[in-house]
């Protein structure tokens, strides 16, 4: 069940996804300087090499246990994962989309135990959704500094699996659970030379309607290789506290990012 901890700080390329999330990677923004108006869109897989700290019960009512897991803790379990950034601007209003999809795998051996069982097998599988769906205002629409006031709702999904084996016997024993946080936040850039560039993020939420709070912050130095490409490299946290129905959520999340734009 530590696993289910875990695959929050896989880090993966490209189609591995979905936060919270959410806002776990934006684009690397890169304006030019006849495009204040009209439609711009671009699409940012990302990675993201985090380690993680909280508590958890992944199954409802069931006992929480301490997690403290280091980025290299994770690579072992994975199956599959992925995560994926889109964003757009019309004129002055923004929308950004952020999709994390990880799937883990953890066994483990109980033993020696009494004749004639010498041992059991468990195997916790664990599967994860999460998307952050947001729209906004660019505030400050300059060449020099942008600012964009953003707003929506951040969704999860877990589900957990665990299986029992032994004497060529097995039982499992499934559940799922999800919520959904409103969330607000910001977004500023701030060009540095005609290829260099500066971002940062951060949002709060929750607020007790799914999460009692839920927040995360980034920032990434961006360089862009042409006008339709870029790259992105800096450093992102995550952290929300849920406990509801039984079970508990409270982790925080933190690490460096990588990601590679392409801008429309």
């Amino acid at each position: 069940m530590k696993r289910f901890a875990a695959a929050l700080a896989v880090i993966v390329f490209g189609a591995q996804v979905s936060h919270a999330a959410d806002n776990i990677l934006t684009p690397a923004e890169v304006p030019l300087a006849d495009e204040h108006r009209g439609w711009a869109l671009q699409i940012t897989p990302y990675m993201w090499a985090a380690g993680l700290n909280g508590r958890m019960s992944p199954f409802r009512n069931g006992p929480t246990i301490g997690v403290e897991k280091s980025f290299s803790d994770v690579l072992n379990n994975l199956n599959f994962g992925g995560f994926v950034n889109i964003w757009g601007r019309y004129d002055r209003f923004v929308i950004s989309g952020d999709v994390m999809y990880v799937d883990t795998s953890d066994s483990h051996t109980l033993g020696p135990l009494p004749p004639p069982i010498t041992g059991l097998d468990a195997r916790v599988d664990t599967k994860q959704f999460m998307a952050a769906l947001q729209g906004g205002y660019r505030l400050l629409d300059t060449q020099q500094f942008t600012l964009d006031a953003l707003a929506g709702l951040r969704f999860w999904h877990i589900s957990n699996r665990v299986t029992v084996s032994a004497l060529g016997l097995s039982t499992s024993y499934g559940e799922s659970f999800g919520w959904v946080d409103p969330i607000v936040g910001a977004r500023a850039f701030l060009p540095l030379t005609k290829k260099l560039s500066l971002q940062a993020q951060a949002d709060i939420g929750g607020f007790g309607v799914g999460a009692d709070f839920t927040w995360s912050a980034l920032a990434t130095l961006n360089y862009a290789f042409s006008d339709h490409f870029s790259g992105s490299a800096g450093y992102k946290m995550l952290g929300v506290n849920y406990r509801r129905g039984g079970h508990v959520f409270d982790a925080r999340l933190s690490g460096p990012v990588m990601g590679l734009t392409y801008r429309f």
